[in-house]
């Protein structure tokens, strides 16, 4: 069995891009495109590309260093690193970005990937899509639990074996609803599901 993690609003417990806006004060600008994809108003890919270009220009060593300290919710941390080889987060976020917050979760990551040039995200190389990560443990012969909350979660979530919505850091997408196994809305919840389905 393979559990495939969403990153940003699952496994920390806050989300990352409105984070860097913040920290940057670029807050306008991310916060309301951030809401409208997470409910699925605007295409991820497009929401992506578009918040790529605001952030491009910010210093890729200070986003990771700042992505590095977000806080991860601590018994869902436990849970993965208690079964590491089964664990994997699927997240459309930068590499560069996110390099020091996967390593601190501990288990493999798939990620979109950046060309990084003078400390600046010159262009996307790949954009992530989770589905098929899920497609690929399953043509290994994983049975795949997907975890996520968000609307570019829908297509992972239509193909695993289970999936489980999460609302711990605000409530799921819309959108996700009708290919929820499970529909969880706290830490503790999730936790004793994932230990169940073991």
């Amino acid at each position: 069995m393979k559990f495939v993690f969403d990153l940003d609003g699952t496994i920390t417990s806050q989300e990352t891009l409105p984070l860097i806006a913040s920290h940057f004060k670029i807050e306008a600008e991310i916060s309301e495109l951030t809401r409208e994809t997470i409910q699925g108003n605007i295409p991820f890919v497009e929401s992506f590309i578009r918040r790529v270009h605001i952030l491009g220009d910010l210093p890729v060593d200070q986003i990771d260093r700042l992505l590095g300290e977000v806080e991860l919710y601590p018994n869902l941390l436990k849970f993965i690193k208690e079964n590491i080889n089964s664990c994997v987060i699927a997240t459309g976020n930068l590499d560069c970005w996110v390099k020091t917050l996967v390593e601190k979760v501990g288990c493999k990551a798939f990620t979109s990937t950046a060309k990084v040039k003078n400390n600046k995200v010159e262009k996307i190389e790949k954009i992530l899509k989770k589905e098929d990560v899920v497609k690929h443990y399953q043509k290994m012969g994983e049975t795949v639990v997907f975890v996520g909350d968000g609307n570019n979660d829908v297509e992972a979530m239509r193909i695993a074996d289970i999936s489980i919505a999460v609302g711990t850091t605000h409530h799921p997408a819309n959108s996700i609803l009708p290919f929820t196994d499970y529909l969880i809305f706290n830490e503790k919840s999730l936790c004793l599901q994932l230990n169940q389905l073991l």
